[in-house]
């Protein structure tokens, strides 16, 4: 029971220089207010939740298992979607589910994870540029060991 009293606590702020039944109805108030008017959260949804909005669902499949970068540009394209994941395919399958009238926005919201994707792909990793200068830098010591060593073999007395 105190669980579910401490859950359902809020904190209310507001500045008053008197404290009256009256500011704190009118504070109440806005804050009612405040909260009927707050947009829809956007983004990964359930899938009960996507088909009972009404619009009809579409999906579409997804190999790539980076799901949480897909979630990311959706978010910024305002896309309600749910994902759903195929263990019946080997390697596993991913079924994004979004509105039907966001298609055109999740086209878009593709193509942009796409992009995002291949750039990262391009991109040589840090690691593997410093194990190469590593080899680069090993490299030109000998070098110039070898050279020390031609030039004090040359010289006698």
């Amino acid at each position: 029971m105190q669980e579910e009293v401490t859950q359902k606590t809020i904190a209310l702020v507001f500045k008053t220089s008197r404290l009256s039944a009256d500011a704190l109805q009118k504070a109440m108030k806005a804050y009612l207010e405040g909260r009927k008017h707050k947009p829809p959260p956007h983004g990964k949804i359930p899938v009960k939740k996507l088909i009972g909005q009404g619009q009809g669902a579409k999906s579409i499949e997804i190999t790539d298992e980076n799901i949480k970068s897909f979630s990311r540009v959706a978010r910024k394209y305002d896309v309600d979607f749910s994902v759903k994941k195929d263990k019946t395919v080997q390697p596993p399958k991913y079924l994004v589910f979004f509105k039907g009238k966001d298609a055109d926005v999740i086209t878009q919201a593709f193509k942009e994870f796409v992009k995002v994707n291949e750039k990262k792909k391009q991109r040589v990793s840090i690691r593997a540029k410093i194990k190469q200068f590593q080899k680069n830098i090993a490299q030109s010591k000998d070098r110039e060991r070898s050279r020390e060593k031609n030039k004090d073999r040359g010289q006698s007395l």
